[in-house]
C-alpha cells in the first residue's frame, strides 16, 4: 500500500539531529536545576547572600525574594519538568516539544537582554534557540519515525 504525497513527508536528518540536541540539552539543564533545587532544600543556608567584606547589607526589598527552601522547590519542580520533557522528546511527545519551545523562547529572550554585555555569546545562544524552535515545531515527530 503506498502512501499519498499529502500524508508522507521525508524525514530531515538535520532536524533529527537538532531534536536530539534539544533533548540532551533539556535533560542536562533539568538535571542541573534539580540538583540546585535539592541543594537549596537540604541545606537552607546554601544560597544565603553574605555581604562583601567592608560593606553593609542594604534593606532593598526584591519582588521575587523568597527563602532558599522556596527557591529550592521551584528549581527542583521546574528541573524535573524540563528533564522529563527532554526524555519525552525522544518519544516524539507533543507536550515535550511544547515545553522545549517554551524553554528555548525564554532562553532567547534572556540572551537578548544580555546582548549589550556578551554580544557574541548572546547571538550564538539566540541562533541555537531559533534552530531548536524550528526543529521542534517543524520536525518534532521525525525522531520517532
Amino acid at each position: 500500500m503506498s502512501e499519498s504525497p499529502s500524508t508522507y513527508r521525508e524525514r530531515s536528518g538535520a532536524a533529527v539531529g537538532w531534536i536530539a540536541f534539544a533533548a540532551v540539552m533539556l535533560i542536562m539543564v533539568g538535571t542541573f536545576h534539580a540538583i540546585a533545587g535539592l541543594a537549596g532544600i537540604i541545606e537552607n543556608e546554601f544560597y544565603s547572600v553574605v555581604p562583601a567584606a567592608g560593606t553593609e547589607a542594604t534593606g532593598d526589598v526584591y519582588f521575587l525574594e523568597f527563602d532558599a527552601t522556596t527557591w529550592g522547590w521551584v528549581h527542583l519542580i521546574g528541573g524535573l519538568i524540563i528533564l522529563f520533557a527532554g526524555l519525552g522528546l525522544f518519544r516524539g511527545a507533543v507536550w515535550a516539544r511544547t515545553i522545549g519551545v517554551i524553554v528555548a523562547v525564554i532562553s532567547a529572550i534572556v540572551s537578548f537582554a544580555w546582548l549589550p554585555w556578551y554580544p557574541v555569546w548572546s547571538i550564538t545562544i539566540i541562533a541555537i534557540d531559533v534552530a531548536v524552535i524550528w526543529a521542534l515545531t517543524a520536525h518534532g515527530r521525525d525522531i520517532v519515525d
